[in-house]
């Protein structure tokens, strides 16, 4: 049986059950019941829980094209958070919408196989009247730099930018700003900046004797500045970080991909190898969104979302985070819903947002919350603040919450938030847990991502251009002309590859059919281009991307 065969009638457009049953349901339940009756698409969280009695009758949904409007999944560890996804995720496949997970603990790998059955299963879908039947979903994994199960996901050190590498490498207001000054120069000399060398190889030139006076015009860098730049450079590759940057670049088109069934693609990243890295995963996971604002049509609204994307642990991407990362992620979160995606962002509790961010998200599902100390107890009743009013008393209620129950509002079908309801959460129909490292390796290796992005590529960039300028009579890198034509066989192509990115001049004609067909030339062709170009493209996150 399909998976579309077996969502429930409310995914499908009908009126629920529960309208037509009105008078079984107590009063207050029934004007709760009612703000989820909708009559479009949407997704079954599960059943109302009304003093203390869960209410099968009263589903507890949310409208497929409000996905888009972004949401929070709140709540304490151990309380269900990752059930929520992917009882969130499996459905949106389902319905053709590609998702974004990040498996942060290695856990989330089951949705790509059926769940199994057993008696808390059995006993949950009774409770909330969920018709379950075991399915998986078609997925994609993904490590950053290659580094565990999965496919390579690499950025260039120029794509990914100078705000974003800034907050990476735990540096300061003025330290990012020198920062964007070495960005500018290297993109007005046509220094790619494809991998790390790359970067230290500029900042190493412009603190030179050859070099020092090349930005006096616009700022200047000073010699204390360059050195904390280096020092943090050197202190994040001895953590082994290299290998998140680089080529090919990851092409962040493949998370919007659906399956030949019409199902939407599930991409997990799967993070548990860079665990002791927060902040990097974080920022990694806010240049791929960022990617994504730059390079999706507007849509307005849509019928369903093109994506949703799923940012867990996020309290760790605002941590320490400076002005301008804070005001961009706030642009980003609020332009991106034009352009069809929604972001979900899972953390323990609201507060861990910040307040223009939090007012963007319009679907909540807030999981139980513990009060042990005067800081728990602030954090509940902020947490109660940013709820509507509700006949529920919302602080006890969100201590005493159980496992995988949770208080939700989301916005209707008109865009205006629904009546605060206590849900019972349905069960996910894929595998709550991992799959085995073998098989985890084995659907790595299938998919036909893998040859794409698999091996890395070092061709000549900015690190090789410094080096031979510097044997040479004028050391200081060229202007634009330095930089190879994008339809270059040394972009890419195994031969190019195997001989460090060079081909001779005659064989150019004869290989620029194989470079423009190859796997690489898209990921090369987007980190080159002119410097008006890069100026023009370089996003609200100072990341730089061409148009695809």
């Amino acid at each position: 049986m399909s998976d579309s065969e077996t969502m429930p009638s409310a995914a499908a457009g009908t009126v629920p059950e529960h309208v037509s049953g009105a008078p079984a349901l107590p009063g207050e339940a029934l004007e709760i019941a009612s703000g989820y009756a909708f009559a479009g698409p949407a997704l079954d969280l599960g059943a109302l829980i009304w003093d203390g009695t869960c209410l099968p009758d009263a589903q507890i949904r949310i409208p497929l094209p409000m996905l888009n409007r972004h949401g929070l999944v709140a709540g304490a560890t151990g309380t269900g958070k990752t059930k929520t996804l992917q009882l969130i995720a499996e459905q949106l496949s389902a319905q053709g919408v590609p998702v974004f997970l990040a498996d942060i603990k290695g856990d989330v790998s089951g949705i790509s196989v059926p769940g199994e059955p057993g008696a808390k299963v059995r006993e949950r879908a009774a409770e909330v009247h969920q018709d379950w039947t075991p399915a998986g979903c078609p997925a994609e994994f993904y490590a950053l730099g290659g580094l565990g199960h999965g496919i390579p996901v690499r950025a260039t050190v120029t794509s990914f930018g100078p705000v974003l590498l800034a907050k990476v490498l735990e540096l300061n207001r003025t330290q990012e700003q020198s920062l964007g000054l070495i960005f500018h120069y290297a993109d007005q000399k046509g220094l790619e900046l494809v991998d790390l060398k790359d970067l230290r190889a500029v900042v190493a030139f412009l603190t030179s004797d050859e070099g020092k006076g090349e930005l006096k015009g616009i700022g200047g860098l000073s010699t204390a500045t360059a050195g904390v730049i280096l020092r943090s450079l050197t202190a994040f590759e001895a953590q082994g970080m290299s290998p998140f940057f680089g080529e090919p670049e990851f092409d962040t088109d493949e998370l919007t991909r659906t399956a030949a069934d019409g199902r939407g693609v599930v991409s997990v990243l799967e993070l548990p190898a860079v665990q002791d890295r927060p902040q990097l995963f974080s920022t990694f996971l806010m240049w791929l969104l960022a990617d994504l604002f730059h390079d999706l049509p507007e849509v307005g609204d849509a019928d369903r979302p093109k994506l949703v994307f799923f940012f867990d642990e996020a309290h760790l991407l605002f941590s320490d985070a400076s002005k301008a990362f804070l005001d961009s992620i706030t642009r980003t979160v609020r332009l991106i819903r034009s352009k069809g995606v929604g972001v979900f962002f899972v953390t323990q509790t609201p507060k861990d947002v910040p307040a223009d961010v939090l007012a963007q998200l319009g679907n909540r599902v807030q999981h139980a919350l513990r009060a042990f100390t005067p800081d728990d107890q602030k954090a509940l009743k902020a947490t109660v603040k940013t709820f509507p009013d509700s006949p529920y008393d919302l602080e006890e209620v969100l201590m005493g919450l159980g496992t995988g129950e949770a208080v939700v509002t989301v916005l209707s079908e008109r865009g205006a938030p629904t009546p605060v309801a206590v849900t019972r959460l349905r069960a996910p129909r894929s595998l709550m847990g991992p799959v085995s490292a073998e098989a985890l390796d084995r659907a790595v290796r299938d998919s036909p991502l893998y040859e794409r992005y698999a091996r890395a590529v070092d061709r000549e960039s900015a690190y090789e251009k410094l080096a031979a300028a510097s044997g040479s009579s004028s050391p200081s890198p060229s202007a634009p002309s330095a930089r190879p034509s994008p339809s270059s066989p040394s972009r890419g192509g195994p031969e190019a590859a195997r001989s460090g990115g060079r081909t001779r001049p005659e064989e150019d004609a004869s290989v620029v059919e194989q470079v423009v067909g190859s796997g690489l030339f898209k990921s090369l062709a987007r980190s080159v281009g002119t410097q008006i170009g890069r100026e023009i493209t370089r996003s609200v996150f100072g990341t730089a991307r061409r148009r695809r």
